[in-house]
């Protein structure tokens, strides 16, 4: 995991650059021909039936190779390779999915209500941005279980550690194999990001992290292509996040 601070390849430093520019105001800037080649679209709610705002490089669904048409739902795996990523929308969630990463978004239990239409993102892999409202559901790590009750989150999976960001809202946070390390988070503005492992003891898995490796740009950004915007604001020429000690 990197350090506080660093942004984690070129194509998204000029990702975050562009929003801060302005992309999210009501008339293009001065970057409008480079942003729309590069990201595909205007920052704006996908249209009914379309998934994917952004993809770049080798991305897999279902095994296979997807594009801008591919309809991702509810049972599917999607998988990125080296130095690629997707921005997609499943109905009201909308996320990043960065390099080399593995995630299935489950479907929801038979005896759940209408509304829920995700019953829970499994990251096996690899870093992901998440928004969504309303919507409770689980996401698991390699050491994790976290219930969302309909939040901002950032999480990244390694084979013995988590680490997890409530970007804004309510999360429960679990280590997997230690029930007794137990945090509830409620944030307005990453508040605390955590670690969890699985071999510090009973009770020691869950320890406060640095804010790493998502903006609030990047959140502005998957807010928008569900038609909704972040609980907070943020100043257009600050582009790296909060700066906490922890």
């Amino acid at each position: 995991m990197q350090k506080h601070d660093e942004v984690d390849d070129p194509r998204r430093e000029w990702l975050i650059k562009a929003l801060t520019a302005g992309l999210f105001a009501s008339g293009w800037t001065s970057a409008q021909a480079q942003s729309a080649s590069f990201l595909g679209s205007k920052p704006g709610k996908l249209p009914p039936g379309q998934s994917v705002y952004s993809l770049t490089g080798a991305v897999l669904v279902n095994g296979q190779p997807a594009n801008m048409q591919t309809a991702i739902h509810p049972g599917d795996k999607v998988e990125t390779g080296k130095s690629s990523e997707l921005i997609f929308a499943v109905s009201t969630h909308a996320m990043i999915l960065r390099a080399d990463s593995s995630l299935v978004i489950e479907q929801p239990p038979p005896e759940s209500i209408a509304s829920i239409v995700i019953g829970g993102l499994r990251l096996l892999t690899g870093k992901l941005l998440s928004v969504s409202r309303n919507s409770p559901m689980r996401v698991t790590t390699s050491t994790a279980t976290i219930g969302i009750r309909g939040t901002g989150f950032y999480v990244e999976s390694a084979p013995d550690l988590s680490y997890f960001c409530t970007c804004y809202g309510t999360t429960q946070i679990q280590a997997t194999d230690d029930p007794a390390s137990s945090e509830s988070v409620t944030a307005k503005h990453h508040d605390r990001p955590l670690y969890i492992t699985k071999d510090a003891g009973d009770g020691r898995n869950i320890r406060n992290a640095p804010f790493v490796n998502h903006t609030d740009q990047e959140l502005a950004l998957i807010e928008a292509l569900v038609g909704r915007t972040t609980p907070f604001v943020f100043a257009k020429d600050a582009y790296n996040g909060p700066r906490r000690s922890y």
